[in-house]
């Protein structure tokens, strides 16, 4: 494989690690560069493309892994956060109860996703319509959070924070900017929604990259290979800078200026694709 598509690959990954945890659509911000600048697709095939899309996210994960990593042994009951039993804390059943709406839509629509909404013209409506979702979560949340750690976060609402996480299986809609916006209207504090969105993502982001794999795994020629391993390498790089400035960021200016900056680039993209 030929430096510049290795070049291209590091490219994506920075992209990838970079916006993962920021409420701005890492899939979308990927599909855009790509289709407007990079174009994989022209040496990877459409199928090992959009694959490649989805697994580097692996590399942002197995950052959230090393970040959080006394929390995510908390679930399975190996570190005891401040002493507090399994039964009275955030656990592993928070996270499924979370995963379970958006992992059976995912299986049902995979397909029709797939096909049908790795464009950049999806993208641009689920940038502007998550910037409305954000917006309006930071105006009617609630003024005092209720919810300011995971241990005081209920079954019920995980349940329904993992309901609204559905809206981002729409390339553009950013799993983050739904999550954590539906984490403020349910009380949780912007910390709070923001780590349970983390801790969310692993198993969902691992289920997908799993999926997609199998499933395109003919399409996926062995001299990839170097190209998937550069991207992944690259999207954990980042995404471990990433993760630890949005979580001091995210406190301190909460979701309007995130969705500002998703109304912008809708906008630039519009331009670009349908003006000039």
């Amino acid at each position: 494989m030929e430096f510049i598509e290795l070049l291209k690959a590091i490219i994506l990954g920075f992209v990838e690690g970079m916006t993962e945890f920021a409420p701005v659509s890492s899939t979308g911000h990927m599909i855009i560069v790509d289709d407007l600048w990079l174009k994989t697709t022209e040496f990877l095939g459409q199928g090992s493309a959009n694959t490649f899309k989805i697994v580097i996210q692996l590399g942002s994960i197995l950052a959230v892994v090393v970040v959080m990593w006394k929390r995510m042994l908390s679930l399975v009951g190996l570190y005891k956060i401040d002493g507090q039993e399994y039964s009275k804390r955030f656990n592993l059943l928070h996270v499924i109860v979370g995963i379970i709406p958006a992992g059976v839509v995912g299986v049902l629509f995979e397909d029709f996703i797939d096909e049908h909404l790795f464009t950049t013209e999806t993208v641009i409506i689920g940038l502007v319509i998550g910037a409305l979702w954000m917006m309006m979560a930071d105006k009617m949340g609630p003024k005092r959070p209720t919810v300011s750690s995971l241990d005081k976060l209920t079954y019920s609402k995980a349940f329904k924070i993992g309901l609204v996480q559905c809206l981002s299986l729409w390339p553009g809609f950013s799993r983050s900017g739904a999550t954590i916006a539906g984490g403020v209207m349910m009380g949780l504090d912007h910390k709070t929604a923001s780590d349970f969105t983390f801790i969310m993502a692993v198993p969902i982001m691992a289920g997908a990259s799993g999926l997609s794999l199998v499933k395109n795994w003919d399409q996926i020629n062995p001299d990839h290979f170097w190209f998937y391993v550069a991207g992944f390498i690259s999207a954990f790089v980042f995404a471990l800078i990433a993760i630890k400035f949005f979580l001091k960021l995210i406190s301190r200016i909460k979701l309007v200026p995130f969705a500002i900056y998703r109304l912008v680039l809708a906008a630039v993209l519009i331009i670009v694709l349908f003006i000039m």
